[in-house]
C-alpha cells in the first residue's frame, strides 16, 4: 500500500481551461492549468503548488499554460537580502503615520468602498468596477489556506487593504486595492515594504509577488524590489536583468 497516494497533494487533478482574452498583452489569448478539486487545496498542498508557479484567485489555484507563450514568470523576493532604496524608505517615512492591522477574511462596507473607488480609478471597463458585494466576497474573502488582510487607515479612515496568504516559507502578496486620491504616497509601494517587513519579522523568507511579464508596464515595479527570484526552467533562479531572462 502507497500512503503517499492518501496525501491530498496527490490527490489533485489539472485541467486546462479554454482560450479567454489575455488581461496582460494587447491582442494576445491565454489558457490556465487549473488544479482540482479546490476543497483539498489547504495551506500545506498551496505551499507546494506555490514553488511550482501558482497562484489563487478566490477559491481559484491556477498557473497560466497559453499556447503560444511564457511570458508570465512566477516571481519572489528574497526577504532577509532585501534592502530599502533611497526612494523606498522616503516613501516609508511618508507613511509612518499609518495605522496597520491584522484582520480575519470578514466583510467590511468600508473595504468594499473603497474597492470600487480603487477599480473605477484604475481599472475603469475591466469588469471588476462593477463588481457587487458578492463578487468581491468570492475574489477577496474566500480561501481554504492561511489568509489575513492587512488594513492601513488615515486619521481613521481605511486607505489601502491588502490580502495575503502565509504559506511554509512565505508570504504570498493576493491583491492590493487603495485610494486613488493618494498618488503622492505611494500606497502600492509602502504595501509591498510593509509585506516583505512582515514576512521578515515571522521569519519566514520569500514574498510572492505573482507573475512577471517583461513588456507589461503595469508589471514593471516588481523590478525594485531585490534581490529577486523568477522561476525560469522549473528553477527558482536570482537575475540581474530579468528582461533579459524573461526573454530567453
Amino acid at each position: 500500500m502507497s500512503f503517499a497516494a492518501e496525501l491530498p497533494i496527490f490527490r489533485l487533478q489539472f485541467y486546462l481551461t479554454s482560450s479567454y482574452p489575455c488581461s496582460y498583452l494587447a491582442n494576445q489569448s491565454a489558457r490556465s492549468q487549473v488544479a482540482a478539486p479546490s476543497g483539498i487545496v489547504d495551506t500545506v498542498v498551496y505551499s507546494e503548488l506555490m514553488r511550482v508557479g501558482f497562484r489563487r484567485s478566490g477559491l481559484h489555484v491556477y498557473r497560466p499554460h497559453c499556447d503560444h507563450c511564457r511570458a508570465c514568470t512566477p516571481t519572489r523576493v528574497l526577504v532577509d537580502g532585501f534592502q530599502a532604496s533611497r526612494a523606498q524608505r522616503r516613501c516609508l517615512a511618508r507613511n509612518a503615520d499609518l495605522e496597520i492591522r491584522l484582520k480575519p477574511l470578514l466583510f467590511d462596507e468600508a473595504h468594499y468602498r473603497l474597492y470600487r473607488r480603487y477599480q473605477a480609478a484604475r481599472h475603469a471597463g475591466g469588469g471588476m468596477d462593477q463588481d457587487d458585494r458578492e463578487q468581491y466576497r468570492g475574489f477577496l474573502l474566500q480561501s481554504r489556506v492561511d489568509s489575513a488582510l492587512i488594513e492601513y487607515r488615515l486619521a481613521g479612515e481605511v486607505v489601502m487593504v491588502a490580502l495575503v496568504d502565509r504559506l511554509l516559507d512565505g508570504l504570498s502578496a493576493v491583491y492590493t486595492f487603495f485610494e486613488p486620491g493618494l498618488e503622492r504616497r505611494s500606497l502600492g509601494v509602502f504595501g509591498v515594504l510593509e509585506q516583505i517587513r512582515l514576512a521578515r519579522e515571522l521569519g519566514l523568507p520569500y514574498l510572492y509577488l505573482g507573475y512577471w511579464i517583461a513588456d507589461c508596464r503595469k508589471m514593471a515595479y516588481k523590478r525594485a524590489y531585490r534581490p529577486l527570484e523568477l522561476l525560469l526552467q522549473g528553477r527558482w533562479q536570482a537575475v540581474e536583468n530579468e528582461r533579459e531572462k524573461c526573454a530567453d
